[in-house]
């Protein structure tokens, strides 16, 4: 399986590269992984919803000029589905039997993702209501990618 990550804005942080390192690492066993990081907007605090649409749209643009016309598209967004890490297997494994073979997840930035984008993905993927920085996401979906390689294959893996 080939599993791309577009995400917005570059990672600053040391633990998160030294984690992201890490899960990338263990991933190699079970899929082709490529991240592709796209650069984010500058965001002033109290734009207007004009102003949020319009930095919204300009990291849109980005993201679709990185995005494959033949992959299955996984936008992450508070209003999308929220599932099980269970659930999130059997949807990996469901994709793969009907030969969606590519998947891309979309990590959008501090602002979310353009409406451009989200018409692009097949389904959207809520990991909680809560918010998160995006780049603390890119972790977690790769651990949660990671888990549900673990679920498929009934490895043992800490819960």
């Amino acid at each position: 399986m080939n599993i791309t990550i577009i995400s917005v804005g570059k990672i600053k942080d040391k633990y998160l590269k030294l984690g992201l390192k890490e899960f990338k690492k263990r991933l190699s066993s079970y899929c082709k992984l490529k991240v592709i990081e796209v650069n984010d907007e500058k965001a002033p605090e109290n734009l207007s919803k004009t102003e949020i649409k319009m930095v919204k749209d300009k990291e849109g643009e980005r993201i679709l000029k990185r995005l494959k016309n033949n992959t299955y598209v996984i936008a992450l967004d508070i209003k999308g589905k929220n599932i099980s890490s269970e659930e999130f297997s059997k949807k990996l494994d469901e994709l793969a039997l009907r030969g969606n073979s590519d998947i891309t997840f979309i990590i959008g930035g501090s602002l979310g993702i353009s409406d451009k984008v989200l018409s692009k993905a097949k389904f959207k993927l809520s990991f909680s209501k809560m918010t998160f920085p995006h780049q603390l996401m890119r972790l977690i979906l790769l651990e949660q990618i990671y888990r549900a390689f673990r679920i498929s294959r009934g490895e043992p893996y800490h819960k």
